[in-house]
């Protein structure tokens, strides 16, 4: 073509006054600040991409963040997975390439103006005339615009254009003989590795606990766990299963030849201008390994007792018993109740030059600045008792116990109290005061464990409801004679875009705190039952997880569902 078409003359003229004037409205919004802004324009320039690019290869704005805002300035819908096509559009006309360099993905054609139909396109950068005025130009139809983030477009991508894209020899190596040498070469195709970023990104920019990659006869499945729930997000060829796990562990740095036993181990990656850290599983199952990748992004956790959901009684005991100078204080619930959050939330309240913090942990979430934290390894003979006896002789002030296990490891955790340290740990039960119980089951005497007990926390995680959907309704008459519920509505989880239709966003704790004052003390020494210390330590003032729950469902942090299902009690 020699000659510029007219209306893409013109807006290449228009783009760059529309562009200052959209990021000032960045600006102004708060979504960035003029040096940040200035900053990306000098690497977009330098690097050939957009500002809006740079910003997001900066980490100095989320994609989501930036395609919200996009979509709040220009009064335009935000495309989510559900909206991407099956089969490409008018694939004659807009060629895949063309598309994926201009980052815009054909979505449907409508009706617009009579006798006329419209193009129902989704775009990374909605300011990006010029990209529009080339496919109005190529298709000869009028479009309108939605905003996507970049992981949503590269997903539609590598949809509709998988199978095309797809080397014949990666195919030949998934139905060959996996030997360790083929199994890397399948790892190190282009559409393996891309595929595999993309799982990954998609998982921190949607803020996913975890990924679940598992292998099916006829398939893999792709799940990603959102706020304790798990969804299924996509499916790929039972063939690539091979080369998608390769890749995983050799990113991990696992033996990849070892299919037989489980593995675990870390990966570090950037993700989209971001540092984040993987812990992964590998398990052998009928069709292959399952892998199971938990997202510790630190960025997306707070280390803050308020900003986790804790009660203001919670809080208060809390720091009471971390003010002690020595003793045992723990914090029980099941698997995935957040107590290790809450415990290295104590731990960085506690962190100062003039103290001395220790870990023991098995395995290490997160790495705290400031805090030696040990791994166990039960392999060479490293577990918890053994280490609990080294560490005490390296002077600390405060002692983290990822769990009391047996009662050898209670039992060096109490002698430790005892003489002078302050000791962290975990317990699995279902509330405060069946851990002095489960404590005693294990066999520590009694009159040790009343002598070196600061204080217990039992907590569960719920869902919050999402800010943007939820909907108050008159709260029924049997939660106040059931449950002591004392506000006139409730709120219900509807469902929306921001929250995936599922009416929750994020989660936050209800928890209970028990005190062992003198006459729970007493109980303990007397071996007394966990329901004797329970109501000993709600006479003496403690609010139980229920009420500490119904407490946040009164404010409309959660919903009925959700703390009835965290408690197990009856509806």
């Amino acid at each position: 073509m020699d000659t510029v078409p007219t209306d893409i003359a013109a807006t290449t003229r228009t783009g760059a006054a529309a562009s200052d004037a959209a990021f000032a409205m960045l600006i102004a919004a708060g979504v960035c600040d003029a040096i940040a802004l200035e900053r990306a324009r000098v690497v977009a320039r330098d690097s050939g991409i957009t500002c809006a690019q740079a910003l997001v290869q900066l980490g100095l704005v989320s994609e989501r963040t930036l395609a919200e805002s996009w979509a709040a300035m220009l009064d335009v819908s935000i495309t989510v997975a559900d909206r991407c096509p099956v089969e490409p559009i008018l694939p004659e006309r807009l060629r895949a390439r063309f598309l994926r360099a201009a980052r815009v993905v054909p979505l449907a054609l409508e009706p617009g103006r009579p006798g006329a139909a419209q193009l129902v396109i989704a775009m990374a950068d909605p300011l990006d005339n010029f990209a529009r005025a080339a496919i109005r130009l190529a298709t000869g139809l009028e479009t309108r615009v939605e905003v996507a983030a970049p992981i949503e477009l590269e997903t539609a991508f590598d949809c509709l254009s998988r199978v095309a894209e797809a080397a014949p020899e990666m195919l030949e190596h998934a139905a060959a003989e996996d030997d360790a040498e083929r199994l890397k070469d399948m790892a190190s195709e282009a559409p393996v590795i891309r595929l595999v970023n993309q799982i990954i990104s998609k998982a921190v920019e949607t803020s996913a606990s975890d990924i679940h990659i598992e292998p099916f006869e006829d398939r893999v499945r792709i799940r990603y766990r959102y706020d304790g729930e798990l969804q299924d997000s996509e499916t790929q060829a039972a063939r690539l299963a091979p080369a998608i796990i390769s890749r995983l562990k050799i990113l991990a740095r696992l033996d990849i030849a070892e299919r037989r036993l489980p593995q675990d181990g870390r990966i570090r990656i950037a993700v989209r201008g971001q540092d984040v850290v993987f812990r992964i599983a590998t398990a052998p199952s009928l069709h292959g390994e399952i892998i199971v990748l938990r997202v510790l992004d630190r960025s997306a956790v707070s280390f803050d007792y308020a900003a986790q959901g804790h009660d203001a009684q919670v809080i208060e005991r809390l720091k009471t018993a971390l003010a002690a100078p020595n003793g045992i204080m723990l914090v029980t619930g099941p698997t995935g109740s957040g107590k290790t959050t809450t415990l290295y939330t104590a731990l960085l309240s506690l962190n100062a030059e003039e103290t001395k913090i220790i870990t023991v942990e098995d395995p290490i979430e997160y790495q705290l600045p400031g805090i030696n934290q040990i791994q166990v390894r039960p392999q060479i003979g490293l577990g918890f008792a053994a280490l609990l006896r080294s560490i005490v002789r390296l002077d600390p002030n405060v002692i983290m116990v990822g769990e009391i296990r047996d009662l050898e490891t209670a039992e060096i955790s109490a002698r430790a109290a005892l003489t002078g340290h302050l000791v962290l740990s975990t317990l699995h039960t279902n509330s405060a005061a069946a851990a002095i119980t489960r404590l005693r089951d294990m066999g520590l005497e009694d009159y040790l464990l009343s002598a070196v007990l600061r204080g217990v926390l039992a907590q569960r995680l719920v869902r919050r409801l999402c800010d943007a959907c939820k909907t108050p309704t008159p709260a029924p008459p049997e939660l106040a004679r059931r449950h002591g519920f004392t506000g006139e509505n409730i709120w219900r989880a509807c469902g929306c875009q921001v929250c995936r239709n599922t009416g929750y966003r994020g989660r936050q704790a209800i928890a209970e705190f028990l005190v062992p004052d003198t006459e729970i003390e007493r109980l303990i020494v007397t071996g007394a039952d966990q329901a004797s210390i329970e109501r000993a330590a709600v006479t003496a003032g403690m609010k139980t997880v229920l009420q500490t729950g119904m407490e946040a469902m009164a404010r409309g942090e959660t919903s009925i569902e959700e703390i009835l299902r965290a408690v197990r009690a009856e509806a």
